[in-house]
């Protein structure tokens, strides 16, 4: 096996990146993403790019500042599938707690549903600790293009950031 090793930066996400993200979601989940990445304007988030040399996303994901008082919450992470398990995700977690550490919060959160135990494990392998349970739901996009309620249980992880 050969291994090759590529630089990676992190920048913020444009609304001209939306087209090359394709990977990670439905049409509507691209939709919310480009509502975020408005918001991001404002300061309320910050949603973030992992970029290798060609400059086109493949991993994104979003740091919201008011969803808990006094942390960073994370959310929307997706690494593009085919390079999953190399790394990426660390460092958009990584990038999203330097954020959220420049805001002068010490704390990071996320929910990540319980039928993920491959994302709970990598959170766990990064400092993340379970203390809570919650349903939630949205609207997704099935592949006939139909939008369905999505129901699910997230256990809600934290981290000290210092």
């Amino acid at each position: 096996m050969t291994k090759v090793t590529v630089d990676l930066s992190v920048r913020d996400l444009t609304q001209e990146d939306l087209p090359g993200c394709s990977w990670s979601g439905s049409a509507l989940h691209l939709r919310q993403v480009a509502r975020e990445v408005v918001r991001a304007r404002t300061g309320i988030v910050d949603y973030l790019a992992v970029c290798p040399p060609s400059d086109i996303p493949v991993a994104i994901g979003g740091v919201d500042y008011r969803a808990t008082p006094g942390a960073g919450t994370l959310w929307q992470l997706a690494v593009h599938p085919a390079l999953q398990s190399c790394g990426i995700g660390t460092v958009l977690i990584q990038a999203a707690e330097q954020r959220i550490l420049g805001r002068g919060l010490d704390r990071a959160e996320l929910s990540v549903e319980e039928s993920n135990p491959r994302a709970r494990a990598l959170y766990e392998r990064l400092g993340y600790v379970g203390y809570d349970r919650k349903p939630e739901a949205w609207d997704a996009e099935g592949p006939d293009g139909v939008v369905r309620r999505y129901e699910t249980v997230c256990t809600v992880m934290w981290k000290p950031l210092s």
